[in-house]
């Protein structure tokens, strides 16, 4: 996939998850996707200074909307604002990482537990027809492919729920856990692993086996943060040369 369109899809989930009620001008929610999907591309790493000034120049404007784009990014744990220092790239600590998931699979349980009993038979079908094209792009080894069929699965999982205070909320951890998600998809053996994983969710949807449907949402998400652990114990270049 071009980068290109990688970038645009990650501006897309941003403008989303920004335009939730706030009343930001567009020139400021604009800045804000944009130095965000760079963030989510690994083109920006943990860490890297964001100059209000350069940014400001970049985007031919005063520093005051760049300010208050990387302020919307800091809200939702992309970028870092240290007092009296320069912003910069949030470097989440393990574990941080590890609330942020433990959350999320909590959160994907209920999803689960909802979608067993309101999801209609289309909706089912369909989460079964995504699963099939993220195999066909694992085995071509299409690994942009599957990442975007992995965040698509989990949108339309969400959506099948029917519960919008849930999606909502789930909203809130989406783009902090954007950037993890695509590191533990890199490795190949999880990615088998996952296909697997979702394969038996849509059965247990099938299946109106809501229960089941929850305990094996969590254990994937679960099984995801200890690759990810292992990942962020590993040296720095290692990991950054993933994303």
């Amino acid at each position: 996939m071009p980068a290109a369109a990688n970038l645009e899809r990650f501006q897309a989930i941003i403008r989303r998850v920004l335009s939730k009620g706030d009343e930001e001008s567009s020139l400021v929610v604009d800045i804000a996707c944009t130095i965000g999907a760079e963030i989510l591309d690994g083109r920006r790493v943990p860490g890297d200074d964001l100059n209000s000034v350069e940014l400001a120049r970049r985007f031919r404007t005063s520093r005051t909307p760049t300010r208050e784009a990387l302020a919307l990014l800091e809200k939702e744990g992309l970028v870092e604002i240290p007092p009296r220092r320069r912003p910069r790239v949030a470097d989440h600590s393990l574990e941080e990482v590890s609330e942020i998931y433990r959350v999320r699979a909590a959160m994907l349980a209920l999803v689960a537990e909802e979608a067993g009993q309101r999801a209609t038979e289309e909706e089912i079908a369909e989460l079964r027809d995504i699963v099939t094209r993220m195999e066909e792009a694992a085995e071509a080894g299409d690994r942009d492919g599957y990442y975007w069929g992995n965040v698509r699965f989990h949108e339309r999982f969400a959506e099948a729920s029917h519960n919008r205070t849930l999606q909502r909320a789930l909203d809130s951890l989406v783009l902090r856990s954007l950037r993890f998600r695509r590191l533990t998809l890199a490795n190949p053996h999880r990615v088998a692993r996952s296909i697997a994983d979702h394969s038996r969710l849509v059965t247990a949807l099938e299946d109106r086996d809501a229960r089941l449907a929850a305990a094996l949402v969590t254990a994937n998400v679960l099984g995801a943060l200890r690759e990810l652990s292992s990942m962020l114990e590993a040296p720095a270049p290692v990991i950054r040369a993933a994303g």
